[in-house]
């Protein structure tokens, strides 16, 4: 089964939202997952994946998610295509701090970027005890602005990719990247170089309001 992601960014009405979270949850729409901000983006906004197993559109999906535009003031969607994760459309279902990192990647350093990320994820995910939720390649098809300082688009050349990676909380973040021991070194290293391919990378971090086990509750932007 060939899968289609799709990224949503959705700017609310000052103190909305929760109340807009709650709505797009319970639509009924392929929700792979909604997150608040963290760390990096602004308080009211909300990123969502929304997992498709037909051909759609970013603007398709964008509708069929926000037909009902009660206190939403923006909204900007990209069609994604998964890489070497994930497989299939299980939901992430654990609370945690969750990093979105966008790159840019000159095209001929791609290959060794998917090699490197295949490389270290084992090794990260053991020593972490994290998960690296998904790597997907950007397609262009996008509603929104004509450039994106949030995602690279219309203002980076090259192969643009998100990349979804789950830490239990922020002080797993600054232990993973100072590593203890030959073992952790090596991963650090392969991260680097990967870090180093390409042309621009920027991350924000993000908590999990569709998460099952707990709810986030604590104040951040």
């Amino acid at each position: 089964m060939s899968l289609l992601f799709v990224h949503h960014r959705i700017e609310a009405a000052p103190r909305r939202w929760q109340a807009v979270a709650d709505r797009l949850s319970k639509q009924g729409q392929p929700i792979y997952g909604i997150w608040r901000s963290q760390i990096g983006r602004p308080r009211d906004e909300l990123q969502a994946l929304t997992v498709w197993t037909k051909p759609t559109t970013a603007a398709t999906a964008e509708a069929a998610l926000t037909s009902d535009r009660t206190d939403i003031l923006a909204v900007s969607s990209e069609t994604l295509s998964p890489t070497l994760r994930p497989s299939d459309a299980t939901a992430p279902s654990r609370q945690g701090n969750y990093a979105f990192r966008w790159f840019a990647t000159p095209p001929e350093h791609w290959p060794e970027f998917l090699d490197l990320c295949a490389a270290a994820w084992p090794g990260f995910e053991s020593a972490y005890d994290s998960q690296v939720i998904g790597l997907w390649r950007a397609s262009g098809d996008r509603t929104g602005p004509g450039m994106d300082e949030a995602t690279g688009a219309g203002r980076h050349a090259g192969v643009r990719s998100l990349l979804l990676t789950r830490r239990p909380n922020l002080a797993v973040w600054e232990r993973s990247k100072l590593p203890e021991g030959e073992a952790e070194a090596a991963v650090r290293a392969r991260l680097s170089r990967r870090y180093d391919l390409c042309d621009w990378t920027v991350v924000s971090t993000a908590t999990l309001i569709t998460a099952v086990d707990r709810p986030d509750t604590a104040r951040w932007t």
